[in-house]
């Protein structure tokens, strides 16, 4: 007899981003496998995974030439570590590939296992190459209010969603939240674009000439805040941004974790929107999610900071038993040359101004009060009152119902707050889209007759 999956599970794990005590009674979905844009559940039943499993899945769910990437460095070497000169050839390989990758000049890559740990290990860099500069008190980091940043206990703190600090004690000192800039949501009556962003970086400087710009370190951002609703930056909010951050000699850190690797239409989000960073972190699509892995590239300065710095304690005092591992290393590195050989920027190129049309065409709809995106990301935020912009109450869970309703329709979404996000994986066709959206556009009526029937 074969084994209840379901039963076992609430029996035995824990769910990130789950509401805990509704799954003993829920249960999970398990999904079984996986092939091109589609994942399969224990009952047989396909859905198209408009999320790309977590923002990731970039070539899809049953790519062989990273199945064999990672077989053959299984049978190779299937795990080595970075510590005490060490090294690897995928790494070596993997490192020598992003820096020549990179939107702007970058020095060298530290490797870790996720975004989180990538984002964490920036902010310790921050810290370390002030104390390399004699300058003990350049410490604080600002982060951005809905920005979506990780989960460990810094990383989290940068987040600037309230579910992500509640009753884990968190934000830490020495971090800070500035101006989420959502134009739709958060611009005044009049007000355009280019006159929203003025205000949101006036907003900054006069954060950081309040704090002491002696004390400010890092300001951290994703070019598009994806796990925050997709808030694409009012036009020329970047520009301003980082005059700013020039002004008082602030490191700018460019989260990439889902932006990176073709998603915006460009290989790096910060092309897309014209950041200069001093770090990037990226995650995610570097192994279209098929084996953990992540990357910091760091700027030349950065990196002889920590050179003396290194010298004067003895090591370089940071690292994880999994960075730079082979066979993650591997499968990341045969994901780059696939990207190029496959000529997957093309192709999302290709296929954004049918996405872009198809995701627009949701604003119509009497449940949703902006349609948004860039590249090959999207979401609609719900609301209860169109003109007012009035969201649902929060109990109502109405995205939630819309992915819910999605899933008989064949397709997954995800909800973050008021907003049903899709993000699929870089290898959809215009039909693939299609269905894609008549599943959301099915799933937003089938909820709002509910609605009306309540």
């Amino acid at each position: 007899m074969e084994p209840d999956l379901s039963a076992l599970d609430v029996q035995s794990h824990i769910h990130p981003y789950t509401n805990l005590a509704l799954h003993q009674s829920a249960g999970p979905m398990v999904i079984t496998k996986g092939e091109g844009v589609y994942v399969y559940d224990d009952k047989g039943n396909r859905y198209l995974e408009g999320l790309a499993g977590l923002f990731c899945a970039s070539l899809g769910f049953s790519n062989s030439r990273l199945a064999d990437a990672a077989d053959r460095q299984m049978r190779k070497l299937p795990f080595y570590h970075s510590f005490g000169h060490k090294a690897n050839e995928p790494a070596i390989l993997l490192a020598e590939k992003l820096l020549a990758m990179a939107p702007v000049p970058m020095s060298k890559v530290f490797f870790a296992n996720s975004g989180s740990e990538a984002n964490d290990t920036a902010i310790k860099l921050v810290w370390y190459y002030n104390n390399a500069l004699g300058r003990p008190d350049k410490k604080k980091i600002i982060a951005r209010t809905r920005g979506y940043h990780g989960v460990t206990i810094a990383s989290a703190s940068l987040t600037g969603l309230p579910n992500n600090h509640r009753d884990f004690d968190l934000p830490i000192d020495r971090v800070l939240h500035t101006d989420c800039p959502h134009y739709w949501r958060n611009g005044r009556p009049g007000e355009s674009e280019e006159e929203f962003a003025t205000r949101c970086a006036n907003s900054l400087e006069e954060m950081i000439l309040k704090e002491g710009p002696e004390t400010i370190g890092a300001f951290f951002a994703e070019p598009i805040m994806v796990s925050g609703g997709v808030i694409v930056p009012p036009k020329t909010y970047f520009a301003k941004i980082q005059a700013i951050l020039r002004k008082y000699d602030i490191l700018l850190v460019a989260d990439e974790v889902i932006c990176g690797f073709a998603r915006t239409g460009n290989m790096f989000g910060s092309e897309t929107f014209d950041m200069r960073p001093d770090m990037i972190t990226c995650a995610k699509q570097l192994s279209a999610g098929y084996l953990p892995i992540s990357a910091l590239m760091v700027s030349e300065s950065i990196y002889q900071a920590m050179v003396s710095e290194s010298k004067k304690i003895g090591t370089f005092g940071h690292g994880f038993t999994y960075s730079g591992h082979p066979v993650a290393s591997a499968v990341a590195l045969e994901t780059l040359k696939i990207y190029e050989e496959d000529r997957i920027l093309d192709h999302v190129r290709s296929v954004i101004p049918h996405f872009q049309k198809r995701l627009h065409g949701l604003s119509e709809h009497p449940l949703v009060g902006e349609a948004r995106g860039c590249g090959l990301v999207g979401a609609v935020e719900l609301v209860a009152n169109r003109e007012t912009k009035a969201p649902f109450p929060a109990e109502l869970g109405m995205a939630t119902r819309v992915g819910m309703a999605a899933l008989p329709r064949g397709v997954i979404t995800r909800a973050l707050g008021d907003t049903v996000n899709m993000c699929p994986p870089l290898i959809i066709s215009k039909q693939e889209i299609d269905l894609l959206f008549d599943g959301i556009e099915g799933a937003l009526e089938d909820t709002y007759s509910m609605a009306k029937a309540a």
